[in-house]
């Protein structure tokens, strides 16, 4: 705990010395410096907002400047025509910037793949040439006379006064991003890139969560426009097109994809080159225009090939070299009320039923008329040699498949069809074959996005740290579940750090967090060791003598035998035989099933 304390102090060390070195930099800088810096701190935002939405979450956007845009536009035309007040121009620049974020991310966050990138092209090119064809906005010649910022009757016109105000929106922005990151939302965004089922899994939904933090980096891009609109006194459609959204995204890939540092130093480093290139390529050439682009092309490309995490993933590479791996601690915090828990069932009344299960490929039926029950308190395995259809079983179970045929009921409610994450928030928890961690979050972290449903607070409640109590409940569960499992001094390491074997028991401690009632296990005893076996066989005795109901898909027979009351063994798509392990061992028609392995 020691190391994570000065760890934490000397960075708060190092965001100390910045805070200092900028406050000064108006007293000792020239005004072209100022200037520099008023635009860099503009494109910080905007790239700050990119770091979230593309480093963070994965989705790829080309079409960041025309937010930007959106809000300057929008408090230009209400200061200029209507004669209203800037602040007011700023409510209605987020106002509009947001709805317009809103109703895109609607239209084009459900495509997948390529297609996403190529939507952010086609609206970022529509929306400036929007702004270049509408009367009301001064076509392509723009809005003039831009009323200058006033704060409690001083003016922001000088180029100084203006940098205060752009830097402390900055500091907030990225002091909103941290927290944010740090949360409960935060866990669901940095989930993103574990896919939909992970996520569904713990009952948050992929897609809203996607397109909360898309409108929230347009918000971002919005309070860059706005700053913009009245540090310049005057807009007009070329800043906004997607040259401009290209510039933002290197920007943000320049600096660094995976960290808020990277939005401010990715800024800087774009904007310096670029005005150090028009000072010098004119002096070269008579197209400098054509040679900057080209030189900006090269830039991307090597980044691309030598630093993919940018400067700051190459600068946090080198601290980690020098300060070694960070050490292995609990998390620790003052004690809090846990969080609440669900009423088990009764041990021996009906958690789960299958009935004429039926799921059909095409012309193949893997899952053909299944039909078993689970009871509180009990463990069953389902097991069958290969292809026997034991993996559609388990998501047909967990709605991560729909059913073609049949009814699964789970607590009383027909679950067939419903969404994956509403039957998880009923209280069905599940591991995966193929494990699905976050690498890059601590085992901490990963336990907590399972408790991700059990809780409520959202973006901006976690951004303004209003969600302390809650975060401290979340944490303190995450902790107790990886005592449970025997990681408990081991909180604050890399997921991707641990061996296969011991990231499924991290599994175990992320469906636990979700306090369920019926815990579903694909294989969690592949890659084990013999003694993490047994491990695993007695936390798994004592959660169903605490009342959790188990259901296990294994292939380690020895391993199964052992543990569950009852059996289902299936072959084919069919319901063989089911039974206690001892009976269902000695049935001949299993043993020919599995061709004479050891059952």
């Amino acid at each position: 705990m020691n190391d994570n304390n000065n760890r934490n102090r000397k960075r708060m060390a190092w965001i100390a010395a910045v805070v200092a070195v900028l406050a000064l930099v108006p007293a000792v800088a020239g005004s072209f410096t100022v200037s520099l810096l008023n635009d860099i701190g503009i494109g910080a935002l905007v790239a700050l907002g990119l770091v979230l939405l593309t480093g963070v979450g994965g989705a790829t956007s080309f079409g960041q400047a025309a937010f930007v845009g959106i809000a300057a536009y929008a408090t230009a035309w209400l200061t200029t025509t209507q004669g209203m007040s800037p602040w007011i121009g700023l409510l209605f620049a987020l106002l509009l910037t947001g709805l317009s974020a809103l109703a895109i991310g609607m239209l084009t966050l459900r495509l997948g793949g390529h297609f996403l990138p190529l939507s952010t092209i086609a609206w970022g090119l529509s929306i400036a040439m929007l702004f270049g064809n509408v009367d009301a906005l001064g076509r392509h010649t723009g809005l003039s006379n831009i009323p200058a910022l006033r704060i409690a009757g001083w003016s922001l016109a000088d180029p100084r006064a203006m940098y205060y105000l752009i830097w402390v929106v900055v500091g907030l922005a990225c002091l909103f991003s941290h927290n944010l990151l740090q949360s409960r939302p935060g866990r669901a965004i940095r989930g993103l890139r574990g896919g939909a089922t992970l996520l569904a899994s713990v009952g948050a939904d992929a897609y809203r969560v996607r397109l909360t933090l898309f409108v929230t980096a347009a918000l971002f891009a919005g309070l860059a426009g706005w700053l913009y609109a009245h540090m310049n006194r005057f807009v007009s459609p070329s800043p906004f097109d997607v040259r401009a959204s290209i510039e933002y995204l290197l920007m943000a890939v320049a600096g660094g994809l995976g960290q808020l540092a990277g939005a401010l130093v990715g800024a800087a480093l774009v904007l310096v080159l670029k005005n150090g290139l028009q000072d010098v390529l004119p002096m070269l050439t008579q197209r400098a225009g054509q040679l900057e682009a080209v030189a900006f092309a090269t830039l991307f490309i090597l980044l691309l090939h030598f630093a993919r995490g940018g400067l700051m993933g190459l600068l946090r590479r080198w601290t980690r070299r020098r300060a070694g791996a960070p050490g292995a601690s609990r998390y620790q915090a003052p004690t809090v009320d846990p969080l609440p828990h669900r009423q088990l069932p009764q041990r021996g009344t009906q958690v789960l039923s299958v009935k004429g299960a039926v799921k059909r490929f095409g012309g193949l039926v893997a899952v053909n008329d299944v039909s078993f029950e689970v009871n509180a308190g009990e463990i069953v395995g389902l097991i069958g040699p290969n292809g026997a259809g034991k993996s559609t079983m388990f998501n047909l179970l967990t709605c991560t498949l729909p059913m073609s045929a049949g009814q699964v009921r789970f607590l009383e409610h027909d679950i067939a069809g419903m969404p994956q994450r509403q039957v998880a928030r009923l209280g069905l928890a599940r591991t995966f074959q193929h494990v699905k961690l976050r690498p890059h979050m601590s085992l901490l972290d990963n336990v907590a996005l399972g408790a991700h449903s059990r809780t409520r607070s959202g973006i901006l409640k976690a951004g303004l740290r209003l969600d302390r109590t809650e975060e401290k409940q979340i944490l303190q569960e995450a902790q107790r579940q990886l005592d449970r499992i025997g990681l408990g001094d081991r909180a604050h390491e890399l997921a991707g750090s641990l061996p296969l074997g011991t990231q499924r028991i991290l599994e175990i401690a992320r469906a636990l967090a979700a306090d369920p009632v019926l815990l579903v296990l694909d294989e969690p005893a592949a890659g084990l060791r013999r003694k993490e076996k047994m491990a695993l066989g007695d936390l798994l005795r004592k959660l169903r003598e605490e009342g959790v109901t188990i259901l296990i898909v294994e292939h380690d027979m020895d391993f199964v035998m052992k543990l569950v009351d009852r059996l289902v063994v299936m072959n084919f798509g069919s319901k063989l035989v089911e039974g206690v392990p001892s009976a269902v061992r000695a049935d001949e028609r299993v043993q020919a099933a599995y061709l004479g392995s050891v059952v």
